[in-house]
């Protein structure tokens, strides 16, 4: 499957250092301008095949709960879920990739729009407030991913 949106930065930082930050789940709210946090579920205590995520998401004037299932963990390389509404639904899947490089590691993060018609027209417009999924997305990733390089300068003791 192809991811929907795909964006990347570059980071002057060990993969190990980056994977540790983006598999945070519980911190997530660090760095989304959605997701607030959460925290493992079922005994999970970090990111593992299998291991579930309980999330929280907020909007203007909304706020709603969020089900995870860590799908693929490669670590420090490829961090994958997917997200389900409440009541069991897919509604999308996230990927992170962590590429080495001559100065450090190359991040993209990964949307890819799953779930079906109800779900992309209807029930994730009256949820999160946002019509234009693709293109809050595509904003949250490029938020999400300069609040990583953010956190990688401060843990290096850069402005």
């Amino acid at each position: 499957m192809e991811p929907t949106i795909s964006r990347s930065t570059d980071l002057a930082a060990d993969p190990e250092v980056v994977w540790a930050i983006v598999t945070d789940l519980p911190n997530m709210g660090d760095l989304s301008p959605e997701n607030v946090g959460g925290r493992w579920a079922g005994g999970a205590t970090g990111p593992a095949v299998g291991a579930r995520f309980r999330g929280v998401n907020r909007g203007p004037g909304k706020e709603w709960r969020t089900r995870v299932r860590v799908m693929e963990c490669e670590p420090p390389r490829w961090f994958l879920f997917d997200v389900r509404s409440p009541f069991g639904m897919r509604v999308s899947r996230w990927a992170y990739e962590i590429t080495p490089t001559a100065t450090g590691c190359r991040l993209t993060e990964h949307w890819y729009r799953v779930g079906n018609k109800f779900v992309q027209r209807y029930l994730g417009p009256i949820v999160t407030g946002k019509a234009d999924r693709p293109g809050f997305n595509a904003y949250s990733i490029e938020q999400t991913l300069a609040a990583v390089a953010r956190k990688v300068a401060a843990r290096a003791g850069r402005p």
